[in-house]
């Protein structure tokens, strides 16, 4: 419970909580933007807006376009501009990862359209 209140805390003055400091419950990961099937202009600045709880094996996650790694990320919940993709059919994921880099299998990935 205090930890919980620690990460609000931390998170509303500017401090980046890490995912492994999350209270244990059941792991998710949810992409809020951009929607399964979204079209994206491939000459924009795309941000895929996400939230996490990695679980008890998780440590922080993984961005990924098409199955290569592009981002790493540290915070429950947030942002990450994508850098310009190529046109076509493209498929963003986040996966949850341990210490080790090794994805958890806790993730969720869209499908989106890039023009």
């Amino acid at each position: 419970m205090n930890l919980r209140i620690t990460l609000v805390v931390a998170t509303a003055i500017g401090i980046a909580a890490p995912l492994a400091a999350s209270a244990a419950g059941a792991p998710y990961v949810r992409i809020v933007q951009p929607a399964d099937g979204a079209k994206l202009d491939a000459m924009a600045q795309n941000r895929l807006v996400y939230e996490v709880e990695p679980g008890p094996g998780g440590d922080h996650v993984h961005v990924y376009a098409d199955d290569k790694e592009i981002g790493i990320l540290r915070q429950l919940k947030g942002s990450y501009t994508l850098e310009t993709l190529k046109p076509g059919p493209q498929t963003l994921c986040i996966k949850v990862v341990n210490k080790a880099h090794t994805p958890t299998g806790v993730q969720q990935c869209v499908k989106v359209s890039v023009e």
